[in-house]
Order: structure tokens, then sequence, then C-alpha cells
């Protein structure tokens, strides 16, 4: 794997620094700079009960055509 060159710019950016001082080799700091996580979790949050409720529209509606076609073909239990 080959190195990058060396950037003068990025270190003394203050992700660098803090890198430095954790002792760590890279300037990689998980969680990265956003100081307002708040809105983007939040976003998460919607568009997963969203995926949810997707999921159950579509399990349901599978279920009431099946019911549905059942009874219109005369196959139901008697």
């Amino acid at each position: 794997m080959t190195s990058l060159p060396p950037n003068p710019t990025e270190y003394d950016s203050p992700r660098a620094e803090i890198a430095r001082a954790k002792g760590l080799e890279q300037p990689y700091i998980a969680g990265g700079t956003d100081p307002d996580p708040g809105p983007g979790l939040a976003e998460e949050r919607r568009y997963g009960k969203l995926l949810v409720a997707m999921v159950a529209a579509l399990m349901f509606g599978g279920f009431i055509i099946g019911v549905a076609l059942t009874i219109a073909a005369g196959a139901a239990p008697r």
C-alpha cells in the first residue's frame, strides 16, 4: 500500500492535533466534527419508522390481496 504525500495545511488542523495528542498515527477521529448531530439522528429515526411502516404495509397488503383472491376463487374453507 502506498502512502500519501504529507499535506502541510492539514497537519495543523484541529482533527490532526487531537489525533496526535491521543497518540494516533492517522488524523482520524471517529464521529467527525459535526457539532450538532441531533438533526441527522432525528432524520435517521424518521426514515427508520417510515421503513418499518412500508414493510408492514406491504406485508398486510399482500395478506389482504391473498384473502380476497382466495374468496373470489371460491376456495374458502367451509
